[in-house]
């Protein structure tokens, strides 16, 4: 069973993750967020629990849905929607936006919006470990989508020869963009394309937090101690639209409706409080935390710097170092 502490950290981290997408979309609906905004709400159980099992000098690639991942792995909330809002305060002078978030310092490599575009850029990173000798692990996370991409079969096939210390992510929340996996794949079990490149790989419940972690750990120990590249496909919902633009024309409510009644922080919590491992006091003192971060930190964004005009062509090219 798990511990009571890592149990309440998971629920901690979906619910910041939650309650900074909730304030996303809210600030998207007052024009304050321009652009494009992806929301993974209904998903937070898979950053949360493999983030769980990363260190610190781990590297980590993400999607243009990766608000949640940034968050977890240590870019603050201040820095997330102050990129947000186009700020020099943002994790990348608010040059990036949504669906480019990076962070050097946390090793948050993206933030990428091509579908795909993460997988041959984490191969990289983990080929890089390798060849200096460090015990890294790159982790990579991706939708079901990009299984239909080449980059797909040329980065797990190159990290499966090389046996690179990868952890292959699928966030497998059966629509990419507004196109069923089963109107895309001939065969739907992701786990076992990826072992067909001779990757040890194996499914999760993507709602389940516990569940995650324990298959993250599982996987993550297993790259570290050079067992060569994993896979986890890890079966979950997006709640929500595929962007704010989205009029969701392709899936039918009474699913949507059907998987929110899996919502993995209601579920969590209902097992931790059946169980006598969370009282409502240390749940509502949990939220109070959680809303007075995110309230910091739409202020901290609302009182950010715009980019002078005068910057507009800074960083196009390599600046020269400083004699």
């Amino acid at each position: 069973m798990t511990d009571q502490h890592q149990a309440h950290d998971l629920l901690r981290r979906m619910l910041r993750v939650r309650r900074l997408e909730e304030t996303c979309v809210e600030l998207y609906s007052a024009t304050k967020i321009r652009g494009f905004l992806h929301v993974q709400i209904g998903e937070e159980a898979v950053a949360a629990g493999v983030m769980s099992a990363l260190e610190p000098d781990d590297a980590v690639v993400a999607t243009y849905r990766e608000h949640g991942h940034a968050l977890l792995r240590g870019v603050s909330a201040d820095s997330i929607l102050a990129e947000m809002f186009g700020k020099q305060e943002g994790c990348c002078r608010g040059r990036g936006g949504s669906m480019h978030l990076f962070d050097a310092a946390t090793r948050f490599y993206g933030g990428n919006a091509i579908v795909a575009g993460g997988l041959p850029v984490a191969v990289g990173l983990a080929l890089a470990d390798r060849m200096q000798g460090r015990r890294r692990v790159t982790a990579c996370f991706f939708g079901e989508g990009a299984v239909a991409e080449g980059e797909f079969h040329e980065s797990l096939n190159l990290a499966a020869l090389w046996q690179l210390p990868v952890l292959f992510v699928c966030e497998n929340n059966l629509y990419a963009m507004g196109t069923a996996l089963r109107y895309t794949e001939s065969q739907t079990d992701l786990a076992l394309k990826a072992a067909a490149y001779e990757i040890p790989a194996w499914p999760a419940d993507g709602m389940d937090a516990l569940a995650v972690a324990e298959a993250a750990r599982r996987a993550v120990d297993a790259v570290r101690s050079g067992g060569g590249p994993h896979f986890l496909e890890l079966r979950t919902y997006r709640f929500r639209a595929h962007s704010m633009f989205d009029p969701e024309r392709y899936r039918d409510k009474a699913e949507v409706a059907s998987w929110v009644e899996r919502d993995p922080i209601a579920t969590l919590r209902a097992t931790l409080q059946a169980e006598d491992r969370l009282s409502e006091e240390e749940w509502t003192a949990m939220q109070q935390e959680v809303d007075a971060e995110m309230e910091q930190a739409v202020a901290y964004a609302e009182a950010g710097t715009p980019e002078p005009v005068e910057e507009l062509t800074r960083f196009l090219y390599t600046e020269p170092a400083t004699p």
